[in-house]
């Protein structure tokens, strides 16, 4: 048993009569190698069927001619650079690896890149001017100009009876209704196209002043290679990249690439990407200035809250005249009675002070004094005495008593 297990997993067995055995994955391995090994990358060319965009991005299909098919797989980062839709029926032609799907033994090409049949000169054409302006520096990011957030006009060089340039009007109005826009008219098709269209791009440069325009879109709707060939035209490029106002391309569908997305200075999937980016700052500031609006608004009823709150506070401060002339009548009479109580007290201290003083004058008064049992003696001039030494023995003196009065003679002085 242990020697089987160890077949298993080496996937090779030994058969009852000594033969070796090969596990089936075993054997899809050594045919996806030996068909790896032995053919080289190549094109193949056929009709599609079964055609299939997976979630993932990668695209599964068959290629088949009246004789036989071949499942084919792409993976996404491959499908990505498709200068063209893949649909069924169309006849294409594919550079694929030979390989084996070794989960279910089915052999498939895995493909590297696909064109469609017959325009593999195109291709060639495409991919060698491509190489060539990507030397020069033309592709460069660095040289990219950035698109004006707000441009006062923009320029559409394009068709008018193009449907991509009825898009684009429909997108640029429901985005931004206010932006105005001049149309420079070419054709986008024929051997006319890449002439017509460097001349209205260079139309568009000399008038935008005039105009008002600060940015062009280059649109296009899908279409065939050959329908977009003009879009590839190194003049065109050149013209893109010299244009000093900024410029986005929207040419064709997704997954259509062309000379001109390259040079331009912004590319967008489709036409109304185009206008979407042209228009994504107005678009974009309706969400600023509704949010703005909102916050203004809550601060202006919030300021009104307290401006109402402070009126309030005045309003209960707010006297009406008579209140306040009645208010002023009761200040004023209690102020007068109080001045009449406080005279009746003043005049009654001074009264009690006055009497007080009468009486210490009363008890200091010569009659007091007399009435406590002296005199005043007064010489013949009416002089008061007030020494022995003054009068002579003889001399008519005048006593004053406290009630009545005598005459008296000096008998002896001492």
């Amino acid at each position: 048993m242990p020697n089987a297990q160890n077949d298993l997993q080496s996937g090779l067995f030994t058969s009852p009569d000594a033969s070796p055995v090969l596990a089936v994955s075993t054997l899809n391995r050594l045919a996806r190698e030996v068909l790896e090994a032995a053919l080289p990358t190549l094109w193949v060319g056929g009709e599609m069927s079964n055609f299939v965009r997976a979630a993932s991005g990668h695209l599964y299909f068959t290629l088949k001619d009246a004789q036989a098919q071949v499942r084919c797989a792409m993976w996404r980062s491959r499908a990505q650079t498709l200068a063209f839709r893949p649909e069924n029926g169309m006849r294409v032609e594919a550079r694929a690896t030979v390989t084996l799907y070794e989960a279910r033994g089915e052999y498939q090409l895995g493909i590297e890149s696909l064109r469609p049949a017959g325009v593999g000169d195109l291709f060639e054409a495409y991919r060698r001017l491509k190489d060539k302006l990507a030397a020069e520096g033309l592709f460069d990011p660095a040289r990219r100009r950035p698109l004006p957030e707000f441009p006062r006009g923009i320029g559409i060089v394009t068709s008018p009876a193009a449907a991509a340039l009825r898009d684009v009007l429909v997108t640029l109005r429901r985005r931004a209704p206010g932006l105005a826009v001049t149309i420079y008219p070419s054709a986008v098709q024929g051997p006319e196209a890449p002439r017509q269209l460097c001349d209205a791009l260079q139309n568009a440069t000399r008038r935008a002043k005039k105009d008002g325009i600060e940015l062009v879109l280059l649109v296009r709707g899908g279409g065939s290679i050959e329908d977009l060939w003009a879009f590839n035209d190194e003049a065109l490029a050149r013209a893109i990249a010299a244009c000093p106002l900024p410029v986005v391309s929207g040419i064709g569908h997704e997954t259509d690439f062309t000379i001109a997305d390259f040079a331009a200075d912004l590319r967008a999937p489709t036409p109304t990407g185009a206008a979407e980016l042209a228009s994504a700052g107005y678009f974009a500031a309706r969400d600023t200035l509704a949010a703005h609006a909102l916050r203004l608004r809550q601060a202006i009823e919030r300021q009104l809250a307290r401006l109402a709150q402070r009126t309030d506070r005045c309003a209960l401060r707010l006297v009406h005249p008579r209140e306040r002339l009645r208010r002023s009548h009761e200040t004023l009479d209690g102020l007068n009675e109080r001045l009449r109580r406080a005279a009746h007290v003043l005049f009654d201290a001074h009264r009690l002070r006055l009497d007080a003083l009468a009486a210490s004058l009363r008890h200091l008064g010569p009659q007091a004094v007399l009435a406590r049992g002296y005199g005043i003696v007064r010489d013949g001039t009416g002089k008061v005495l007030r020494s022995a030494a003054s009068v002579r023995a003889g001399e008519a003196l005048d006593i004053r008593l406290a009630e009545g009065r005598l005459d008296a003679k000096v008998t002896n002085a001492r």
